[in-house]
């Protein structure tokens, strides 16, 4: 049983605050630090990675390894292609991931971690060029490297100087500089984020569109204009939008009748829904629009046009070819 014979507890809420103010002050200062060491080797690190024909690699062990974890899925989902390989599984059999076109990132705070140094010799043969990141300029992995980023901090926030706090994240903010930096030389765009996240909120924003949500062919509520109303609500409850489109012979959009529409004409004294033409009730230019349009775009026009029912979708020459509702947008999680 481990003991717990120097297990203290702190004396008072503001002596827990005080420790986390203090931890997160002295990380601070790591930052300010680093950032002023952001210069010459980390523009040949971001020249060296763009210039690469292949992946970034990145590799540490321990805390390290977390954090390089972190750094090449920041990188890949930024536009620079990286993945991570755990430096002990690589001496045994892991190193075939890593082509002799691969740039290494390698991360190691004293620079001498005996799992990525054993990887050097087999590296340099291989041709790849090396990134090391390390809190020791004068250490082995540190000479080894074409390019050295230097993540030193004045202290860890531990106070025993043990767990790395500081350290890890100095060199996590490197990371995110390193990544930050080439998107912005690469011209990467949020069309291109989205595209490396199809499954976040962002990537159905950016690449949902109109045509990949609406209702075509026999599911288009749609009437002509000779049409009474009371076929048009007939056609309304067989397609269950909350509304229908009035066309023409040619399926050009005349006009559309929604439920609410329905509410406004039957306050009508006298109606007979019967005898009365679609026509006579149908709202004329109605708010549409194209099938290449943003899912959002619909999302945007239902909420600032105060629409409630839906929208017709129409061709260039206003020919109907597809409707939606909020119903369709709420499924798919655009609004």
């Amino acid at each position: 049983m481990p003991s717990t014979a120097h297990h203290r507890v702190p004396a008072d809420d503001a002596a827990l605050a005080a420790s986390g103010r203090r931890a997160v002050q002295i990380e601070a200062d790591a930052l300010i630090a680093l950032a002023r060491r952001i210069d010459g080797p980390f523009s040949a690190a971001c020249r060296a990675i763009l210039a690469g024909s292949g992946r970034v690699v990145a590799m540490g062990m321990g805390k390290s390894g977390h954090i390089a974890r972190k750094i090449a899925a920041t990188l890949a989902s930024t536009g620079t292609p990286a993945f991570f390989v755990h430096p002990g599984e690589a001496g045994h059999g892991d190193f075939g991931m890593i082509t002799d076109a691969d740039l290494v990132l390698a991360i190691s705070y004293s620079g001498e971690s005996d799992e990525i140094l054993m990887l050097l010799p087999l590296l340099r043969r291989q041709g790849n060029a090396l990134i090391a990141m390390t809190g020791k300029p004068a250490s082995t992995l540190a000479r080894a490297a074409d390019v050295h980023l230097d993540v030193s901090v004045p202290a860890e926030a531990c106070p025993l100087h043990l767990a790395p706090t500081s350290s890890t994240t100095a060199t996590l903010a490197m990371g995110d500089a390193l990544a930050v930096a080439l998107l912005e030389a690469r011209g990467f765009t949020s069309e291109d984020f989205a595209r490396s996240h199809p499954a976040g909120s962002l990537g159905r924003q950016l690449l949902l569109h109109i045509s990949d949500l609406m209702h075509t062919g026999q599911e288009i509520p749609a009437v002509p204009a000779e049409a009474t109303l009371a076929q048009a609500l007939v056609e309304m409850s067989r397609k269950r939008l909350g509304m229908t489109a009035v066309v023409d012979a040619d399926q050009t959009l005349l006009g559309i009748f929604t439920d609410g529409d329905l509410r406004r004409a039957l306050d009508t004294v006298g109606l007979d829904i019967h005898s009365t033409s679609i026509a006579s009730v149908m709202t004329r230019n109605p708010v549409t629009i194209g099938a290449q349009a943003l899912a959002t775009e619909a999302a945007r026009l239902l909420e600032t046009r105060n629409i409630g029912s839906g929208l017709i979708v129409v061709d260039a020459e206003r020919r109907v070819i597809g409707a939606l509702n909020v119903h369709d947008l709420l499924r798919a999680r655009v609004v």
